[in-house]
């Protein structure tokens, strides 16, 4: 048998897409309309370099932080994202593998495993929501976390109407039906592994969406919940602090790229903001997260934890964003090709690749902990870093 272990998260990807089947695997890609911004979040790190020490290096260097009250070993959080049907054990499986690993776990209003399932795997679960339906429907959703346990919120707003991308999008069914089971047929029978796995588990990928159900109903569709959305009036800031307002812990609004949505979004109470782009599948031509991260530092960074999300893909990234002054980073794609790869065991290698890479930097650039790093640490090249919406000055 081969080794099931790898060793970057790149290796990851490739074992993901020769083990899933295309229209899946194209479903991890995403991105919108030329992926200018897809590769832009990963390509923008590599401008970035270090300035190494050679001596007086620690020999024990400390990886451990805080995110919305919650200790993590690591800087690295796992970012929502919807139906994982990329193996039969789903978020059940990343929340075990994240909370092995000693961090926190995003779950997806999206996901296709309920709330109280996963909190019983990981008690450090924030629930992500979406404004969709109505205010009480979001009330209701609120109140299922919060007694389900969840210790934190995340108000996803970086997702807009792009549906093309010049590479083709997947097909996805709104239901597995039988007739969508033979027309998909022939992809699942050329992937065998990715087949029996769910043959193995006794059941097929679930295309439903409990955590939107509404009290005494079944979970809608993907697609049924997709089209809530879509019929749904776009948030203004006083719904953003009404939304906030519901929620008495930590609350993260995810999105944000530009100083004036910081600076509101800080005066709205959040607890923290995620620099965040939907990973490349929001609006196309947007920056990538890590060129515009050190402005929103600057203008919020003493009243607000700053994360960032899009294009981590080594420990080295993290350190990079940490020392242009994020609190942590959250990674998506990356996991989803671990739990591809592997299961639980996939997911926990990629943390541990991550883990691995991060104390490597910190041990090069001469300090003890994350908490010591700084863009002293750093070769920024002119011109690398974007503001975006600056408040213009008092005339």
């Amino acid at each position: 048998m081969a080794n099931a272990w790898f060793e970057t998260v790149a290796e990851a990807q490739r074992r993901a897409r020769k083990r899933l089947p295309r229209s899946v695997y194209g479903a991890l890609v995403a991105g919108s309309e030329k992926g200018v911004t897809l590769e832009d979040n990963v390509a923008a790190f590599a401008e970035l370099g270090f300035a190494p020490h050679v001596a007086g290096l620690s020999a024990k260097r400390d990886l451990a932080t805080t995110v919305m009250g919650q200790s993590i070993s690591l800087p690295v959080v796992i970012s929502p994202t919807g139906v994982q049907a990329v193996h039969p054990d789903g978020e059940l499986a990343v929340a075990r593998a994240a909370a092995s690993r000693g961090t926190a776990m995003g779950l997806s209003s999206f996901a296709s495993r309920p709330i109280e399932e996963i909190v019983k795997a990981n008690p450090k679960t924030f629930f992500q929501i979406y404004w969709i339906g109505t205010r009480e429907q979001m009330r209701a959703r609120l109140q299922r976390a919060r007694a389900a346990g969840a210790v934190g919120i995340i108000a996803t707003l970086d997702w807009s109407f792009s549906h093309g991308r010049d590479w083709g999008s997947p097909y996805i069914p709104e239901r597995l039906t039988l007739r969508e089971a033979l027309r998909f047929a022939p992809e699942a029978l050329t992937h065998p592994r990715w087949l029996f796995s769910y043959l193995r588990a006794g059941h097929l990928p679930d295309l439903t969406v409990p955590n939107m159900a509404d009290a005494g109903e079944p979970a809608p569709t993907f697609f049924g919940a997709y089209g809530q959305w879509m019929q749904t009036t776009p948030p203004s800031w006083s719904d953003v602090a009404w939304l906030r307002e519901q929620w008495d812990g930590p609350f993260m609004l995810k999105g944000v790229t530009r100083v004036d949505d910081a600076l509101r979004a800080a005066d709205a109470g959040v607890t923290a903001i995620s620099v965040s782009n939907h990973g490349g599948n929001n609006l196309d031509g947007t920056p990538a997260t890590i060129r515009v991260l050190p402005s929103i530092v600057d203008a919020v960074g003493d009243r607000v934890e700053v994360l960032l999300d899009g294009g981590v893909r080594r420990g080295s990234d993290v350190v990079k964003a940490l020392a242009l002054g994020a609190r942590a980073v959250m990674i998506g794609r990356a996991y989803l090709w671990g739990l591809a790869a592997n299961g639980q065991r996939g997911v926990q290698n990629v943390l541990d690749i991550l883990r691995s890479g991060i104390d490597s930097a910190l041990m090069g650039l001469g300090h003890r902990s994350v908490a010591e790093l700084s863009r002293d640490d750093l070769v920024i090249p002119p011109g690398f870093t974007r503001t975006l919406g600056a408040p213009q000055p008092p005339g």
